[in-house]
């Protein structure tokens, strides 16, 4: 029973049913013990996807813990930046380093550095064991961090000696959880909460990433039922609300936060995409539910803060609301802003849609996609102009299958993301919306959906540019040529092709679905690469 072994058993205790790697000599004993336990080894080309994926798995998966295996020095040092994404994304996975033997620590073994103090920055919780018979003990730990109060990443080292040395006794497998602490807010914070919102005229709800790992869909549907407040969401909220709701909004975002007295923050926090809290009117009341205290009243005082998984809170404010007997109803509120949500989206849905200009507009590109997805697709944003247009108009699948990367903005995360999608979901088909350049990043992992036989189909908006750069740059220094902010129209196509997948070039407009419709029936790993209008026009707005 050697160290590899207990990490095998440790996590298929935890309900883990793969892992993302890429190999390396430290930490061969785990794949030992994983594959005595019958959990699957999916080994990418590149670290960086290997953390980009095993944060993907636990946004597919509530409840469950994404993990990802690699070796020490650069095997770590390249995992750095998905891990880093997942601790602004709030997601849970679990990294294992490997170490060179503890023996020969500081001697300068291969690939020896101190890769605790590099994780502890961008993790909740970061170690090293150095007793194999403690190794399962530190497993559970480090998910343990990973899951509770607000999610986040945590990073385990493990040295090559105390994974190749055999337990001394008979080691137990501790009993590990990996659901979020049902956890309650205080009676009185819930009554409070009521009681402003029972003052509001123009209230409104933002729903974020907090309710996806709360678990809270089911929770936030009765609570909107009640009481019909006009609700929107960002980061991973989308998909929290079906979306044929009638209380999901998305273009009246603006025009309601102008005139809201009340607003609910359910998991939303007060950063960039929300103007630090200065978009929301100084008057308003602020309600804010979130999981942990740490992130209440940030950038802006609350008014009233429940602190609990967003479940409870939820399902506890519904509850303390039928007991009160005296209904809060916005209905009539709500069916005002429907109106002016519905002939907003007719407008921008004509007028992409009769835009049959070649090179073909953006815009085209993503009303195609949006008539095309359905609620038994996953989708994956990887990029920057054309994720963000495409966000726009796109219906999120149910049950919130739409990733991108978060707050970090990394690009290179749509095929690792993609990847574990599509193998937590094999009855589902996954679609990736690419830009040209986040391609580049991690594109050469469609090698490895194509050996996994895992049948992703990736769009690439191909502008020839840096889009989001080049048309400030140009703004900025209209006087100077544009640099570092160029591609070529590549055949990204082509390359895949290659690799044994399927590959079509798109010029057309009226080609965009036929593609898309072979690509999803060609059962391959696929790639359309779509020549698309390179836009210089620039319309303000700078990152913050």
């Amino acid at each position: 029973m050697h160290g590899g072994k207990l990490v095998g058993q440790t996590l298929k205790a935890a309900g883990v049913e793969c892992v993302f790697t890429l190999s390396g000599g430290h930490i061969m004993p785990i794949y030992d013990g994983c594959t005595d336990e019958g959990i699957a080894i999916i080994d990418v080309r590149h670290e960086q996807s290997a953390a980009h994926a095993a944060d993907a798995w636990s946004r597919v998966r509530p409840g469950s813990i994404g993990v990802a295996l690699v070796t020490a020095g650069p095997g770590v040092t390249d995992a750095v930046t998905g891990v880093a994404n997942a601790w602004r994304a709030n997601s849970p996975m679990l990294l294992i380093g490997g170490q060179g033997p503890f023996a020969n620590r500081g001697k300068g073994s291969l690939q020896e550095m101190d890769h605790v103090a590099l994780m502890k920055p961008i993790t909740k919780w970061a170690d090293a064991c150095y007793e194999t018979e403690r190794i399962p003990e530190y497993l559970e730990l480090a998910m343990r961090h990973a899951v509770s109060g607000i999610p986040g990443p945590s990073f385990l080292e493990l040295p090559m000696d105390i994974l190749m040395s055999e337990a001394r006794w008979e080691v137990p497998i501790p009993n590990i959880q990996t659901r979020p602490p049902s956890i309650s807010p205080a009676p009185e914070p819930v009554a409070a909460a009521l009681d402003v919102l029972a003052s509001a005229e123009r209230p409104m709800m933002m729903v974020g990433t907090s309710v996806k790992w709360s678990q809270a869909q089911d929770a936030l549907h009765r609570f909107l039922e009640k009481t019909h407040i006009p609700a929107y969401a960002n980061g991973m909220g989308r998909g929290m609300l079906p979306r044929d709701s009638e209380l999901l909004f998305n273009r009246t975002r603006r025009q309601a936060m102008e005139a809201c007295d009340v607003i609910v923050l359910a998991g939303a926090v007060l950063d960039f995409r929300l103007g630090f809290g200065q978009s929301i009117p100084k008057e308003a009341k602020i309600i804010q539910l979130e999981m942990d205290n740490t992130l209440i009243g940030q950038n802006r005082s609350t008014d009233v803060a429940l602190v609990g998984n967003l479940a409870c809170t939820l399902d506890a404010m519904t509850a303390a609301l039928e007991a009160r007997g005296t209904a809060i109803d916005f209905s009539d509120y709500a069916k005002t802003l429907r109106v002016v949500e519905d002939e907003k989206a007719a407008a921008v849905a004509a007028s992409a849609s009769n835009n049959d200009q070649v090179p073909i507009h953006a815009d085209r590109l993503c009303r195609e996609i949006a008539n095309f997805v359905n609620d038994d697709m996953i989708i994956v944003g990887d990029g920057g102009d054309i994720v963000a247009k495409t966000a726009k108009v796109l219906p999120v699948p149910k049950n919130g299958f739409w990733m991108d990367p978060g707050p970090l903005g990394t690009l290179g995360v749509g095929m690792p993301f993609a990847l574990a999608a599509q193998h937590a979901h094999p009855d589902k088909r996954v679609l990736i919306v690419y830009g040209d350049g986040s391609f580049g990043l991690n594109g050469f992992e469609y090698d490895t959906a194509i050996r996994f036989n895992l049948p992703i189909v990736g769009i690439v908006g191909n502008d020839a540019a840096w889009g989001q750069m080049m048309r400030p740059q140009l703004a900025f220094y209209p006087e100077k040529p544009a640099v570092a902010t160029q591609l070529n129209y590549t055949r990204y196509d082509k390359i895949v092709e290659a690799m044994g997948g399927h590959g079509e070039y798109v010029t057309e407009p009226d080609q965009i679905r036929p593609a898309l419709e072979r690509a999803f029936a060609s059962g391959k790993a696929a790639c359309i690469n779509v020549e698309i209008e390179r836009d210089l026009a620039f319309g303000g707005g700078i990152y913050v």
